[in-house]
């Protein structure tokens, strides 16, 4: 079985990283860093405050995670997790960022692979992200 590491350290993962609230995307960035854990890459961030933006960097390509805020307005990223769902072939994993615990079943309605509620618990976020991106790198 081939070392992930060996196979991944020159080149850094993209993610995409979308809220309305500046303050919600460095929570996020934050609670990351730039490496999550020492199997991963580097991480490098790709900061998005609205939907066709996000669907613009989707459509470029080159994106390995995407976190996306359930609570942004006028777009929520429910919305836009199951747009890009929907509409990308092989779409990257997508983690929604949900108001409350108990909106983790509208996560699974947009087809997302994981869901962390508000407050954001840096913990839970990089355990989530970290097996999202151990089976990307993997695959």
């Amino acid at each position: 079985m081939p070392d992930v590491s060996d196979s991944t350290t020159n080149r850094k993962l993209k993610v995409l990283v979308y809220s309305d609230d500046v303050n919600v995307r460095q929570q996020v960035i934050l609670a990351l860093g730039r490496r999550p854990h020492p199997d991963l890459p580097e991480l490098t961030y790709v900061e998005v405050a609205t939907e066709p933006v996000v669907i613009q960097n989707m459509d470029a390509g080159h994106i390995d995670l995407v976190i996306l805020d359930g609570e942004a307005v006028p777009a929520g990223g429910m919305g836009i997790a199951k747009q890009l769902k929907d509409e990308i072939y092989r779409c990257p994993p997508v983690i929604v960022l949900t108001g409350r615990p108990q909106d983790a079943w509208l996560a699974t309605w947009s087809r997302a692979e994981a869901a962390v509620p508000h407050p954001i618990d840096p913990i839970q976020l990089a355990e989530s992200v970290i097996a999202l991106l151990r089976a990307r790198v993997s695959a």
